[in-house]
C-alpha cells in the first residue's frame, strides 16, 4: 500500500458567501464587487441595461420565437407515397419532384426525408435521408 493509493477522507466544505465575516469571503460585498444591479440581484447574461437587445435589433430573428431554429424542417415522404414509384426504380430528389408532383423550389430549400408511415409494397433503391425506423425497414 502507498500513500497515493489511499482514498480521500477529508473534503473541504463549500464557501458560504454573504454570510458575515466568519464565512471566509468577507462581509461587505462578498465577492460581488461594489454596488450596482449585478451586486444586488440576478440578471440574465443577455441583458443590456434596458437598451434594445441585439437579438431584437437584428431583423430576421427578433421578437417571439427568436430561439427557434432558423432552418425549416424537411418535407416528409411516407411509404404510401413511395408506392407511386415503379418497381425497382431509384428514388432521389429529382425523381420525387417528378413522380410526387412536389414544388422543386421547396425541395431545394428544405430537402426531403422518408418516414415510416404506411406500408411499402415495392422494391426501390432510395438515395434520400430517412428516419431511423424507415431506414430499418428499407434494408
Amino acid at each position: 500500500m502507498n500513500l497515493s493509493n489511499l482514498t480521500k477522507t477529508v473534503s473541504r466544505k463549500a464557501k458560504r458567501v454573504g454570510r458575515g465575516p466568519g464565512s471566509g469571503k468577507g462581509a461587505h460585498a462578498s465577492g460581488r464587487g461594489n454596488k450596482g444591479q449585478k451586486a444586488r440581484s440576478k440578471i440574465p447574461n443577455w441583458f443590456e441595461g434596458g437598451q434594445l437587445p441585439l437579438i431584437r435589433r437584428t431583423p430576421f430573428i427578433k421578437g417571439k420565437g427568436r430561439f427557434k431554429p432558423l432552418k425549416a424542417k424537411p418535407i416528409t415522404i411516407s411509404f404510401t407515397q413511395l408506392n407511386k414509384f415503379k418497381q425497382g426504380s431509384t428514388v432521389d430528389a429529382a425523381s420525387a419532384v417528378k413522380t410526387l408532383k412536389l414544388n422543386p423550389k421547396k425541395v431545394a430549400t428544405r430537402g426531403l426525408k422518408i418516414v415510416a408511415t404506411g406500408k411499402l409494397t415495392r422494391k426501390l433503391t432510395v438515395k434520400l435521408p430517412a428516419s431511423a425506423s424507415a431506414a430499418k425497414l428499407l434494408k
